[in-house]
């Protein structure tokens, strides 16, 4: 059964079916707000993001050691108090921004985990099977005749056949003879050629 689309609300449809009490509201799914989050952290973890930081220091730090006093927005004297505001901000958000991405990894690692214990355990078994399979076709192979077992029984066969032709009565084989050649006149005329 298809999903109906949730964008669209309905007037006839129940109120409990129905998604958004105001249709322009979107609420801001979890999953976003992670994947938001990851990108930040892996964002910040890059040389680059290093890089810009410690140019943007360095740049608030000259610009306002260098610049006119009455333009000047953080005092050098006081210790850059603005700029050490602003980092302590960034890394306060930093922090639980790495360990919210940390932690959604540690779920991905998991599922992960518990996939591969899974597919394990299938190959596990499917090789349990086939070792059991390969044994059965083992044990029924040794139970077949062999090439050399069945001719075996066929010379056999063959000599019995002789020996009660050489043991009826002449007038049987005479008939016999007449009509058609003896079987050990067709088997060594079959060999022969």
């Amino acid at each position: 059964m298809a999903r109906d689309n949730r964008n669209d609300v309905r007037l006839d449809a129940p109120k409990g079916l129905r998604t958004r009490v105001l249709p322009g509201r979107k609420r801001v799914s979890s999953d976003r707000f992670g994947r938001a989050t990851e990108s930040i952290a892996r964002g910040m973890g890059t040389p680059y993001f290093l890089i810009a930081l410690t140019l943007f220091c360095v740049v608030w730090m000259i610009y306002n050691t260098v610049a006119p006093v009455d333009i000047r927005f953080d005092s050098a004297a006081i210790g850059f108090t603005a700029l050490t505001l602003i980092l302590s901000l960034q890394a306060s958000y930093a922090a639980p921004l790495i360990l919210l991405a940390q932690n959604r990894q540690d779920d991905r690692d998991r599922v992960q985990f518990e996939q591969d214990r899974q597919r394990a355990e299938r190959n596990l078994a499917d090789t349990e099977y086939l070792a059991r399979e390969v044994v059965a076709l083992r044990i029924a192979i040794r139970d077949m005749a062999s090439k050399d077992f069945i001719r075996a029984e066929l010379r056999s066969l063959l000599d019995e056949l002789d020996r009660r032709d050489d043991d009826e009565p002449s007038g049987v084989e005479a008939t016999r003879a007449s009509s058609s050649p003896s079987r050990r006149d067709a088997r060594r005329d079959g060999h022969r050629g």
